[in-house]
């Protein structure tokens, strides 16, 4: 996870550095505990094994599966001490880094993967609720998905280097677990700055992107195209700026959906993008995007589903557009997906809502 300023990263990377010197010179715990084993994913050290510190208060599991996954690079040093000992130090470390100079609960992310290809669980419980497949622990990694994704942070710095070979594999292996485990699409993987105004994962790691999902989508099928999105600006009218004035009221702007994009939905948009921590421009773009599109399916209701049901009839497949989603608009969105080469499962996820964009 990448910090905005050069100051705080050097700050940042300065108390990690003495945070893993302190683990290095620390007994290297035992190797047994706390850990699971799958045969579709990597190795995986619990919280126990490395000697986590308690949360300062309860983590919250929520009872929902994930839709996505989100790489992050550390921003560390890319050490050559590939040894488990490391990892576990380096474990330790972004735990005291992250309770006690960014004063969260527990460690941010939900899974570590050293430089040395070695898996540690990251927020307490990360695991079981993993192994549960019907369950996500509330993480901080990102703002505006950490109910909704599953961090993973790679160790080092990859703006000018690529992670290496067998960290990148256990980086796919992992990716792979979670995929089947939770039923999320390789197209669902993303990185750190496709939702936030930071360098994270990367220049060089972001790049891998399209290859780890692809990489993914050949162990577990499906296409792995990641959605495309418009730019929308001030001065724009249509059928594209009417959906985003609907996203942005369902996130309770007080604006009108016209499709004309003026002053106020210019502010909309600064406002959402402030609160997302988003780069503050008025545009709306892949991060306003990615953060807007949440899935809707049947059962849903409200101004995104309206949204949705206006854009299908634009598209040619009629649908009364009263914002409640039922088993007839599903039909359409299915038939939409069918007519696009998408799984037809009837729910508008993200690749769904920007074919609608297209």
């Amino acid at each position: 996870m990448t910090t905005p300023t050069a100051q705080q990263m050097l700050r940042r990377r300065t108390l990690l550095a003495g945070a893993l010197s302190l683990g290095a010179a620390l007994t290297t715990l035992g190797t047994t505990a706390g850990r699971a084993w799958a045969a579709d994913g990597p190795l995986i050290s619990g919280c126990e094994a490395w000697g986590a510190r308690a949360p300062k208060s309860p983590v919250k599991v929520l009872t929902a599966r994930p839709q996505k996954i989100i790489v992050h690079h550390t921003d560390t040093a890319n050490v050559t001490d590939y040894g488990q000992g490391a990892a576990f130090a380096l474990a330790r470390a972004m735990q005291t880094y992250q309770m006690d100079t960014e004063h969260w609960i527990d460690t941010g992310q939900h899974f570590t993967i050293s430089r040395g290809a070695f898996v540690t669980e990251g927020r307490h419980q990360s695991l079981a609720a993993l192994d549960s497949g019907t369950q996500i622990v509330e993480g901080a990694h990102c703002p505006g998905q950490n109910t909704v994704a599953i961090g993973i942070e790679n160790e080092g710095t990859y703006i000018t280097e690529e992670p290496r070979a067998e960290q990148y594999a256990a980086l796919v292996g992992l990716c792979v677990r979670i995929c089947r485990q939770y039923g999320i699409r390789p197209y669902q993987i993303y990185g750190h700055r496709d939702f936030h105004n930071t360098e994270c994962p990367g220049d060089r790691l972001y790049a891998l992107l399209p290859q780890l999902r692809a990489d993914v989508a050949a162990r577990i099928g499906g296409d792995p195209s990641a959605p495309v999105w418009p730019m929308v600006r001030m001065g724009d009218v249509g059928e594209r700026v009417r959906v985003l004035q609907c996203l942005l009221v369902q996130r309770g702007a007080a604006i009108t959906p016209d499709g004309s994009f003026g002053p106020a939905t210019d502010g909309a948009v600064r406002a959402f993008q402030k609160q997302i921590e988003a780069g503050v421009d008025g545009v709306a773009g892949n991060q306003t995007w990615n953060q807007l599109c949440a899935p809707v399916a049947q059962g849903a209701a409200g101004e995104a589903v309206k949204a949705a049901q206006s854009r299908l009839s634009g598209l040619g497949f009629p649908t009364t557009a009263d914002g409640v989603f039922g088993a007839g608009t599903a039909a359409k969105v299915a038939a939409f997906q069918s007519s696009r080469s998408l799984p037809q499962d009837g729910v508008v996820d993200a690749r769904t809502w920007s074919r609608l964009l297209a």
